[in-house]
């Protein structure tokens, strides 16, 4: 008779608390034991005739290490048969209310090496992250191996409609807002301070989203001029949006290349619309992959602002 087979199974992705790539490890075998973040060794195997440690003794000296197991996704959806996630930024001005912006530019981050899975433990395969990508020996440093959002985008509505598309992105926005909620009454909120956070989704076969995971402080480092251009106007729009110089009427639903998705709840793309998400044909504020004309948008918000300010005085 034979077993059945193990929800286990398959291959699994395992993250050490290093905040970088070096610490993931794709794991084809899931019944490798590990003790104290490394694996496990039977007492008396591989060691001389002299040790006579217990294997107690030996897990002692190993320092404790926790990794983080998640479920390898193995149907990712392929570009020109390689495998890519998404990098989206998200900036929370607060969590209680919680007071969220959706930034629309970002990037595909792309392997340089065809996706299989008969090669579980090639980095340059299964792990997107450029700091991994670069040191590829195909690596080009000129092309990088990005695609901005808009790029990608359009691509996705060329080849599936922009229906699904829409669907898509609408389950991106899902996954941004229930994230930040459920961590909303254990995260420390002062009304002085900000985070910027840049969220990883992996894509399957069938177009659904996948979080991947939340990065606090994401890197900003430029990998081309396209990547310096992107991060500098996010850093900029960021600082718009946090308005240090009180210009903003606290109203506003776009600045820059930021829009507002939730303030205290789902926020309409229309103006003067209820912010009730269950009412009608409701559109949520978020423009992810869209065009972005974050110049003519500040130009015309400063310029309306400062109108406002000559009127009142």
């Amino acid at each position: 008779m034979s077993r059945p087979k193990s929800k286990l199974q398959g291959p699994w992705t395992a993250k050490g608390k290093r905040a970088r790539a070096e610490s993931i490890h794709p794991v084809q075998d899931h019944s490798r034991e590990y003790a104290h973040g490394r694996p496990s060794q039977q007492a008396g195997m591989g060691g001389s005739k002299g040790d006579i440690r217990s294997s107690d003794d030996q897990k002692d000296e190993i320092p404790v290490e926790n990794y983080v197991a998640q479920r390898y996704i193995e149907n990712p959806y392929l570009i020109g048969g390689r495998k890519f996630d998404l990098r989206v930024y998200v900036l929370v001005m607060s969590y209680i209310p919680l007071r969220a912006w959706l930034y629309r530019d970002g990037f595909a981050r792309f392997s340089n090496t065809r996706f299989t899975l008969n090669s579980i433990d090639d980095q340059y395969v299964h792990l997107t992250n450029v700091a991994v990508q670069k040191t590829s020996p195909d690596y080009h440093p000129k092309k990088g191996c990005k695609w901005m959002l808009q790029r990608f985008r359009q691509y996705l509505a060329s080849k599936h409609g922009p229906e699904a598309v829409e669907t898509l992105f609408s389950d991106m926005d899902n996954i941004f807002v229930r994230s930040l909620q459920s961590v909303q009454k254990v995260i420390l909120s002062d009304k002085h301070c900000f985070e910027l956070y840049g969220y990883d989704i992996l894509i399957d076969q069938d177009l659904k989203p996948w979080l991947l995971e939340v990065n606090a402080s994401p890197s900003l480092t430029a990998s081309s001029q396209e990547d310096y251009e992107l991060k500098t106007c996010l850093l900029e729009d960021t600082l718009h949006v946090v308005d240090m110089e009180a210009r903003l009427t606290g109203r506003e639903k776009r600045v820059g290349g930021f829009d507002l998705m939730w303030n205290d709840g789902p926020v309409s793309r229309e103006e003067g619309a209820p912010d009730l998400s269950g009412m009608g044909n409701f559109v949520t504020n978020t423009h992810l992959g869209c065009v972005n004309d974050r110049k003519k948008q500040l130009r015309q918000l400063f310029r309306s602002l400062q109108g406002q300010k000559k009127a009142s005085n």
